[in-house]
């Protein structure tokens, strides 16, 4: 089980601030059946920004920590990467890489905003050969009350990326059943951690499976789950056609 967001890297963002608070995480991550961990620390964010350079400097400095090394956890690189007008110069002077150099890149939006250039970001984005993987968009206002906007991104060839802690109910009834609607209509394609602490904000993965809520979901959440393998091996992922969410039901929330 390869675990494509998360804030695991000491003293970089949000994360841990210790290599204590890393080791706790990295253990837990092993309890709970994580097989390798792309760490995704802010970029671009109004508080961090980690061009990918320091992001490989980081990895490179745990793994060589002889607790880390006991783990045999590999951690590979990665940024998420807050949606911005800067995005397309970060890479060009490569501070900006797909997730572990692949086509894929995490993006992130601010809970109450899509920018009115996303749309043609991503279409620029796309011209270089990269894909937009939305990271936690059930936690977006906007996504949630006009989920066409969601709809249309994805349509065009983004991707979307669900929050466990959202899928599993923690974060709140409404958010998790737009993240299960999300899923019942073809609009997302991952599943992740986004931990950032090992008890405020912990790997959860096992509660996939153990939650009786998501039963009916198995198949689903394994699909979502191997689709992160294909991100480490650079592969195409398997995507079904997206459908639009009756605008009725979002009037339930």
């Amino acid at each position: 089980m390869i675990d494509m967001h998360n804030h695991i890297l000491p003293a970089i963002d949000d994360g841990p601030q210790s290599i204590d608070g890393t080791l706790k995480l990295l253990r837990q991550a092993k309890q709970q059946g994580v097989t390798g961990i792309i760490a995704t620390p802010h970029h671009l964010s109004l508080k961090y920004n980690n061009p990918i350079e320091t992001v490989i400097e980081s990895i490179n400095n745990v793994m060589q920590i002889p607790e880390v090394i006991s783990i045999c956890l590999p951690i590979y690189p990665g940024q998420e990467i807050r949606i911005s007008d800067k995005i397309l110069t970060d890479i060009k002077n490569n501070q900006i890489i797909g997730l572990n150099y692949s086509k894929y890149l995490l993006i992130e939006f601010p809970s109450n905003e899509i920018p009115h250039y996303s749309q043609q970001l991503f279409f620029e984005l796309q011209l270089q050969q990269f894909i937009p993987i939305i990271a936690h968009p059930e936690r977006n206002n906007v996504f949630l009350k006009q989920s066409d906007t969601l709809y249309y991104l994805i349509k065009n060839g983004a991707l979307s990326q669900l929050t466990i802690t959202s899928v599993i109910g923690k974060l709140g009834k409404k958010i998790q059943k737009f993240a299960l609607q999300l899923i019942d209509h073809n609009l997302t394609h991952f599943i992740a951690s986004d931990a950032h602490h090992y008890c405020y904000r912990p790997f959860e993965n096992n509660q996939l499976y153990q939650n009786t809520k998501l039963k009916h979901y198995a198949s689903e959440i394994t699909q979502m789950l191997k689709n992160s393998q294909c991100i480490i091996k650079d592969e195409s992922i398997l995507k079904k056609q997206p459908l639009k969410i009756d605008k009725r039901f979002l009037k339930l929330f």
